[in-house]
């Protein structure tokens, strides 16, 4: 599966919303996996993102192969370390973290994972990722020890992600953390959409359907959904 960053272009030009279900292998039992498989299938989901903030276990691979034997959609990684690469996906978000000053998240993380993507043919996306304060402190704000940034300074944020796109960032992603308290607020979604060209993604925080559509109205383009169905596989029935 290829040109999946042509899709998601195409589908912001022609206003067609996108969801992804983000899967975390730490949190998954390879066991219980074709139920799993079978929500999503049954799920409005357009995307697989595949990653998290640590992964201590080694399941990647294998989990990316059960879900290919049964589901259709393209899986895109969404690595927190190189560590988290896998040639069995279809793409990956090569990510900086631009709302933080840690240079291993800037670019060193990504200097070392050059000679790994060079083995695959993986769909390289690149995304400017800016974390967003979300009342709790989340897991991306732990492992990269960078504070999130203020969810009242909103000019500072869409300053952000305009520089990611200067940058040549292929997409901005709007992060409230997993688990967050409070998702991206509406008005920053609708301020940031309004003034970049590439596609918005927005995810953290979103509980309910009403909130994956609030995020929409606001502008997002691609919304995701991570802990909502990790706690609730039947959260899109």
């Amino acid at each position: 599966m290829k040109n999946i960053y042509n899709h998601i272009l195409k589908s912001k030009i022609e206003n067609e919303k996108l969801l992804a279900i983000l899967l975390d292998p730490d949190k998954i039992d390879l066991k219980n996996v074709t139920v799993l498989i079978e929500k999503i299938n049954q799920s409005p989901a357009t995307h697989i993102f595949i990653g998290g903030s640590l992964v201590r276990n080694n399941i990647i691979d294998d989990l990316i192969l059960k879900i290919k034997l049964n589901c259709d959609l393209p899986i895109v990684l969404f690595p927190g370390n190189p560590s988290q690469i896998s040639d069995q996906a279809d793409a990956i978000l090569f990510l900086s973290l631009i709302s933080g000053r840690n240079p291993d998240f800037l670019i060193e993380h990504q200097v070392q994972a050059v000679p790994i993507l060079k083995q695959t043919n993986l769909e390289v996306i690149s995304t400017g990722y800016i974390l967003i304060k979300s009342g709790t402190q989340t897991a991306v704000e732990r492992v990269s020890k960078t504070k999130p940034l203020d969810r009242n300074n909103t000019e500072y944020i869409l300053q952000t992600a305009q520089a990611g796109e200067l940058l040549g960032n292929k997409l901005i992603y709007l992060e409230a953390g997993s688990g967050a308290d409070y998702p991206i607020p509406k008005e920053m979604i609708k301020l940031v959409s309004q003034n970049i060209e590439i596609p918005l993604i927005v995810g953290g925080g979103i509980v309910d359907l009403q909130g994956i559509q609030k995020a929409y109205d606001s502008g997002a383009d691609l919304v995701v959904i991570g802990t909502a169905f990790e706690n609730d596989i039947n959260f899109f029935n």
